[in-house]
C-alpha cells in the first residue's frame, strides 16, 4: 500500500473539525475540487470510505474517525520534526563538544556559557579539560568540535585557528615578600617558583621568558590546575606567572601581590575548529558567542 500523504490526510482533519468541504477548503487556502480530490484519493489508496456527505454537513465515518484521531498525532509528531531540523539547522539546539585548558575553564567559561544559555538554551556544551596539543589532535581526530587552544600552533590540515585573546602575564607573589614593582626573570630566577606542568604551553612560555635573560630554573611543584596555583602562591608556598586575566575574575585575595613583568610576556589564545563548511549549526552558534569574548 502506497504511503499516507500528509497534504490529505490535513485535509481530512480539517473538514472533520469544520463540517464542509467549502469550509475546510477556505481554512487550507485550497481550491474545493482540490479539496474533494484529496479524499476521494485518500479513501482509494485505503479502501475505506473516510466520510459521510449530507445535506449540510460532511461527517467522518468510524474509519475517518480512527484515521482523523491517529492523524493529529502523526502531524503534530511531524511538526515537531520539522521544528527540531529547523531549530538544528538554525544552530538553536545540538550538542557540542568544546575543549579548553583548566585556567580558562575556571575564569571565563562560565560567562562564556551564561551568555549562550541567554539566546541558545537548546545546546548542550560538553566542556573537557584539555591542554592545546590534546585539543587539536582530538580536532583532527573529529571527536571534538571547538578547541580553546595556545598559540601559535602547526598548521593543521583542515582546521582553522583564529586568534581570540591576548592576556598579559603577571607575577602572582605571597603578600608578605619583599618584592620589586616590576619583576624581573632575574629576581623571579631567585625565588621558590610554582610552574605549570612541564606538557603546558604556559610552562613553555614561562620557560623562554627566563632563557631568554639567560637562566632556567626549576620549580617546586609543578601542577596543571590554576586555581591550586593561586592557593600555594596565597599560601606563601612560592611565586608563579599566570596571565592578568585571573586576577581581574572574583574578589582580590590580599595575600597576593599581582606585578608586571620586564620584559613583558604575552600569552595568545585562539578558537580552533574544522572548516565552517563541515560545522552544524549548534557549533557555529557557539563560535558566534565566543567570538564576542574577542580581545585583542
Amino acid at each position: 500500500m502506497r504511503q499516507l500523504n500528509l497534504d490529505q490526510l490535513r485535509t481530512l482533519i480539517a473538514i472533520a473539525d469544520l463540517g464542509t468541504f467549502s469550509a475546510a477548503a477556505k481554512a487550507l487556502h485550497l481550491a474545493q475540487p482540490t479539496v474533494s480530490l484529496h479524499i476521494s484519493e485518500l479513501e482509494s489508496r485505503l479502501g475505506a470510505q473516510l466520510v459521510v456527505r449530507g445535506s449540510r454537513n460532511v461527517t467522518p465515518t468510524p474509519a475517518g474517525a480512527a484515521l482523523v484521531e491517529r492523524g493529529r498525532r502523526l502531524l503534530r509528531d511531524t511538526d515537531e520534526a520539522i521544528d527540531a531540523v529547523k531549530r538544528q539547522a538554525e544552530g538553536r539546539t545540538g550538542r557540542v563538544r568544546l575543549g579548553a585548558s583548566t585556567g580558562v575553564v575556571v575564569d571565563l567559561l562560565p560567562q562564556v556559557l551564561e551568555a549562550l544559555g541567554g539566546g541558545y538554551s537548546g545546546i548542550d556544551v560538553e566542556v573537557s579539560i584539555l591542554g592545546s596539543y590534546e585539543a587539536m589532535s582530538r580536532l583532527a581526530a573529529g571527536t571534538l568540535d571547538i578547541g580553546l587552544v595556545a598559540m601559535p600552533q602547526p598548521p593543521v590540515r583542515d582546521l582553522v585557528v583564529t586568534p581570540w585573546r591576548e592576556q598579559p602575564m603577571m607575577a602572582f607573589v605571597p603578600q608578605h615578600w619583599k618584592a620589586p614593582k616590576r619583576v624581573t626573570p632575574a629576581w623571579l630566577a631567585k625565588q621558590p617558583l610554582i610552574f605549570n606542568d612541564a606538557t603546558t604551553h604556559m610552562y613553555r612560555l614561562a620557560m623562554e621568558w627566563f632563557a631568554s635573560a639567560g637562566f632556567a630554573p626549576r620549580a617546586r611543584i609543578e601542577l596543571n590546575y590554576d586555581a591550586a596555583i593561586r592557593n600555594l602562591v596565597a599560601a606563601g608556598y612560592g611565586a608563579a606567572l599566570l596571565p592578568a586575566e585571573q586576577a581581574a575574575n572574583g574578589a582580590p585575595d590580599e595575600r597576593v601581590q599581582i606585578l608586571p613583568l620586564v620584559p613583558r610576556l604575552t600569552r595568545w589564545q585562539a578558537i580552533a575548529h574544522r572548516q565552517h563548511a563541515e560545522l552544524d549549526g549548534a557549533t557555529q552558534s557557539v563560535l558566534k558567542v565566543l567570538t564576542t569574548f574577542r580581545q585583542l
